[in-house]
């Protein structure tokens, strides 16, 4: 079931639902939970179980993604438990042992829940150091490296991130670009995204390049315990290029911690080829992708309206060839 946010009545109504399936789903896990409280909603709506132990849980309900891809999802997880030196999330399973269970309301609503280890970190406070994001870079490669090992079942079944992906992302903009860009500015967007689904489909695909990924490793899905990063949220791990997922944790940092990042990538896993350019194409890949995912939601309209003079620049420069991860760009604000 895909809910449309127009309005902060919709909002509301959207979280009614989602709340009355959590309290649903919480009788089938053998867990002494005192406290129940809203965590997030985006794609997935997340809520937070506190114990008289202090230990916290997370509840998480979908109603767009499927049990097969939920399962695959926690499979994964699974076997990165045994192949990396960090910690990461992981199932817990209900009273019948399954990692899933799937909710139906008196109103028809139906979705599924999963209930997940909680991640003890912190998001820096009063900004990264040198080595938390050199650390990330390390992170995000022992990430992929186990994650090459991993032996797909017939039943295994997760997005891909790609080509096909991207043209949706952009029709989702065509109906919403209006509440944050003008037709000009579209339209810079419209090139840069062609320019961007004429490359991908050229570039070459093997196990070095292309594999499991987290997809959505932002600033904001990584958390440090003891100055360790520690990465939260693979609700869109799925299939996709290195180069992608590196895109998405570099985005939101300033030129050279990017290169700190590359850095710490590189002590576990070389990058080849013309990866300098392929990663300035996943960055503006990634950029618009974010700000298509969020125009529909009426309460991310002011952030999307604030952060475009400096998206404009970075697609400016990615239009007309000039460099930009590394270097800084100038911004232009006329509003």
């Amino acid at each position: 079931m895909l809910f449309q946010l127009e309005s902060d009545e919709d909002i509301e109504k959207v979280l009614m639902q989602y709340k009355q399936a959590a309290l649903n789903a919480i009788q089938n896990y053998d867990v002494n939970w005192e406290l129940i409280r809203f965590n997030q909603l985006s794609d997935t709506c997340t809520f937070v179980l506190e114990t008289s132990k202090n230990e916290s849980f997370l509840l998480r309900i979908h109603s767009e993604m499927s049990n097969e891809e939920i399962n695959s999802e926690l499979l994964l997880l699974e076997a990165l438990h045994e192949k990396i030196d960090f910690v990461i999330p992981k199932a817990i399973l209900n009273r019948y042992g399954s990692r899933t269970i799937e909710i139906q309301l008196e109103n028809g609503f139906r979705c599924n829940a999963s209930l997940m280890s909680w991640v003890e970190g912190e998001h820096s406070k009063g900004g990264l150091t040198d080595d938390q994001i050199y650390r990330e870079g390390v992170l995000l490669a022992k990430l992929h490296q186990a994650s090459q090992d991993f032996e797909l079942t017939t039943n295994f079944k997760r997005p891909t991130w790609g080509e096909h992906s991207f043209r949706q992302a952009i029709t989702r903009l065509t109906r919403y670009y209006n509440r944050f860009l003008s037709e000009t500015e579209y339209n810079l967007y419209v090139s840069a995204a062609e320019q961007i689904s004429s490359w991908i489909v050229m570039l070459h695909k093997d196990r070095n390049s292309h594999g499991l990924i987290h997809g959505d490793l932002h600033q904001g899905n990584i958390v440090f315990h003891n100055g360790e990063p520690r990465p939260i949220d693979f609700g869109r791990c799925g299939f996709g290029y290195f180069l992608y997922d590196i895109a998405h944790t570099i985005l939101g940092l300033y030129p050279a911690q990017r290169e700190l990042v590359i850095k710490g990538y590189e002590s576990i896993r070389k990058l080849e080829g013309n990866w300098y350019t392929a990663l300035e194409g996943f960055a503006v890949m990634v950029m618009i992708e974010n700000y298509c995912h969020h125009a529909p939601d009426p309460r991310e309209t002011a952030g999307l309206k604030a952060e475009q003079p400096y998206a404009l620049a970075i697609i400016n420069n990615y239009l007309n060839g000039e460099p930009f991860l590394f270097n800084s760009i100038e911004v232009k604000n006329d509003k």
